[in-house]
C-alpha cells in the first residue's frame, strides 16, 4: 500500500534528522531522483526542519533580530512545502494519466498529495510524542497523558493510511478524478503582497 511506504520513508527522513538534530545540518536525499520516495523523503525533511524552526521561534528570550531571520526561513520552507506537495501531485497525475474515468466518478475534497501531507506531519507528532511519552525527567502523570494522546495520534494514522490507499484506489478505478489546483500563494509574491509591492 502507497501509505505504508510513505510512512516508512516519513520514519526514515525523522531518524536521520535525529542523529545529529540540528537545523543547520545538509540535506541528503538517499533516494533516486526518478523515485516517488525521493519526494517523499523531501517533504518530510522540510516538515522536520519547519518543525523545529517553529519550536525555536517560540523561545521566550530569543532576539528579535533572530526571530526575524526564522521568520524568513518559515516563509521559505512553507513555499518548498507548498510546491514538494505540487511536485508529489504530479507524480499521481502522470501515473494516472490514462485511466478512463468512469461515467459517474467523483472528485475528492483533496488531492492525494496533500493528504500525504498530512501524514507526514502525523509522523512528526508521533515521534515527538512518543519521545515526551518516555521521558525519563518527566512525571508519570505528564507521561500518561502524552501516551493517551499517543494511542489518539496512532489511531488517526491507520484511519488517515486507509483513506489515502482507498483514494488512490478509487482514482486507479476510475470512480475518482483528480483535478489539481495550484496553491497561489500570495505573501511572498512581490506583485501579490501589498506591503512588498507598494514599496
Amino acid at each position: 500500500m502507497f501509505s505504508e511506504l510513505a510512512f516508512k520513508v516519513f520514519e526514515e527522513s525523522i531518524q536521520t534528522y535525529h542523529i545529529k538534530d540540528t537545523v543547520e545540518q545538509p540535506f541528503v536525499n538517499p533516494y533516486p531522483k526518478d523515485d516517488i520516495a525521493h519526494l517523499l523523503y523531501r517533504k518530510n525533511w522540510i516538515d522536520t526542519v519547519q518543525w523545529h524552526y517553529e519550536d525555536i521561534i517560540r523561545d521566550p528570550e530569543i532576539n528579535a533580530e533572530d526571530a526575524l531571520v526564522l521568520k524568513r526561513k518559515i516563509d521559505a520552507s512553507n513555499q518548498d512545502r507548498t510546491d514538494t506537495v505540487e511536485y508529489i501531485d504530479s507524480y499521481f497525475l502522470q501515473k494516472y494519466k490514462d485511466i478512463a474515468i468512469q461515467p459517474d466518478a467523483t472528485i475528492n475534497s483533496e488531492s492525494p498529495a496533500w493528504a500525504i501531507d498530512r501524514l507526514s506531519i502525523l509522523a512528526l507528532k508521533i515521534y515527538h510524542m512518543k519521545e515526551e511519552a518516555t521521558r525519563t525527567d518527566a512525571s508519570e502523570s505528564h507521561k500518561k497523558l502524552c501516551q493517551e494522546k499517543l494511542d489518539i495520534l496512532l489511531e488517526q494514522k491507520k484511519d488517515l493510511s486507509l483513506a489515502i490507499d482507498q483514494l488512490l484506489q478509487d482514482i486507479e478505478t476510475g470512480k475518482k478524478y483528480m483535478k489539481v489546483y495550484k496553491q497561489m500563494k500570495m505573501y511572498n509574491d512581490e506583485s501579490l503582497n501589498p506591503v512588498l509591492y507598494k514599496k
